[in-house]
């Protein structure tokens, strides 16, 4: 089922801004933030910036769509640079999952690019392979 992110820039609850999550014809829900897998922010999300609150931000988009904990956390920070930073600070802004999931996929295969540049680049004595 594909899923509507919006954000809005308006300060909601602990100083954060609003942002929620929308399933099909369901109303609008606030994203769960998932201080539980990582506290970047206790005053809630932003964006526009690099910051503590665009991480949490990230953080719950990923957690979200993937449903999966562990990817969540791996792929947040460069989420947050990607995208979350991005996105115009003042502005309201509107996701759906299916190009939140494109994003992510894209930022994973990048880290395993990078990660097998990186090991075979490195000296077969380094490796243990002689």
């Amino acid at each position: 089922m594909n899923r509507t992110y919006r954000g809005y820039p308006s300060r909601v609850g602990r100083g954060g801004f609003l942002v929620t999550r929308q399933d099909g014809n369901e109303s609008e829900l606030p994203l769960n933030p998932r201080n539980d897998l990582w506290e970047h922010s206790p005053d809630g999300f932003a964006w526009g910036y690099g910051g503590s609150g665009p991480a949490q931000l990230a953080l719950a988009l990923a957690a979200d769509v993937l449903g999966h904990d562990g990817r969540a956390v791996r792929v947040h920070q460069p989420l947050k640079w990607t995208f979350v930073a991005l996105l115009d600070g003042n502005a309201p802004w509107v996701l759906d999952s299916n190009t939140l999931l494109g994003m992510i996929r894209d930022l994973e295969a990048a880290a395993r690019h990078t990660a097998e540049a990186q090991s075979s680049a490195t000296p077969a004595r380094w490796r243990g392979d002689q």
